[in-house]
């Protein structure tokens, strides 16, 4: 099937005229900390960054995750990996954790009322430990020879998404542990036939949450979205480099066939 046509998005769209309570997803929080103007074309005005295609093989592994620590999420024991990693706590069993998962439609939805936004985001999983603490798990997977860490450049988005979580869970009133964990799933590559199958190490990392950083950047966010002007863009942001130096040698190229244009006509 071919890929679709690029059109502007017309839903999902800030508009500051509206009376309407907008929500902000946890990837448009963590889009605006990447880039203020990828943030801005997209959620003001429609013009997301393009997108990739799904990681399908990952997308098996957080289900079949899922599924094996609800079979213990429904006994109201811990997992194995949790007790060979002596973490004191269980999957938690409540209600919510239906929605809080749907990342799509409802996920955690915290009321922000300094901005008078909702923002919201769909977790992996959430443990319970015995003082009450909800901690906030995410699945990874990957397939890499080196041992899995949480230290790479890439990583570090993956801190401030379970950053992320903690806040909105402490901004609807849960008590929640600075603690949280990636249960990381690594691909083993090194059998020595496929056989039709894939084997997997899994690791379970800690991560001391540090949410000090979100608070000012959704005011940020805030005063981006309510601006009649398009921001700067981030120094780093590959996507705004690659429009303005298109747009430059594109303007140029216009230039230069008129001018060309021009010349012919005489």
């Amino acid at each position: 099937m071919p890929p679709k046509l690029y059109a502007k998005r017309t839903r999902n769209i800030f508009d500051p005229a509206s009376s309407e309570i907008f929500r902000v997803s946890r990837s448009k929080i963590d889009l605006f900390h990447e880039c203020p103007r990828c943030f801005y074309l997209d959620v003001r005005l429609g013009i997301a960054r393009p997108s990739f295609p799904a990681f399908t093989l990952n997308n098996a592994v957080d289900e079949l995750m899922k599924r094996e620590f609800d079979m213990h999420r429904a006994k109201g024991e811990p997992h194995p990996l949790m007790k060979a990693y002596r973490i004191d706590a269980v999957p938690l069993h409540d209600p919510r954790m239906e929605e809080w998962r749907d990342a799509l439609r409802k996920g955690i939805q915290y009321h922000h009322k300094p901005t008078g936004f909702i923002f919201r985001g769909g977790v992996d999983d959430i443990w319970v430990n015995t003082e009450g603490e909800l901690i906030v798990v995410d699945y990874k997977a990957t397939s890499k020879k080196d041992e899995v860490t949480i230290d790479g450049y890439w990583q570090r988005g993956y801190k401030r998404q379970v950053e992320i979580y903690q806040w909105l869970l402490r901004g609807i009133g849960e008590k929640v542990s600075p603690t949280a964990y990636f249960v990381y799933v690594n691909g083993k590559s090194d059998a020595k036939a496929f056989d039709g199958k894939l084997e997997f190490d899994v690791t379970i990392l800690p991560h001391e949450g540090d949410t000090s950083w979100i608070e000012p950047v959704v005011m940020r966010l805030s005063e981006c979205l309510r601006a009649s002007g398009v921001p700067q863009p981030a120094e780093t942001c590959e996507y705004c480099r690659y429009r303005e130096a298109a747009g430059k040698e594109l303007l140029a190229l216009t230039k230069s066939s008129k001018k060309s244009s021009g010349t012919l006509g005489i």
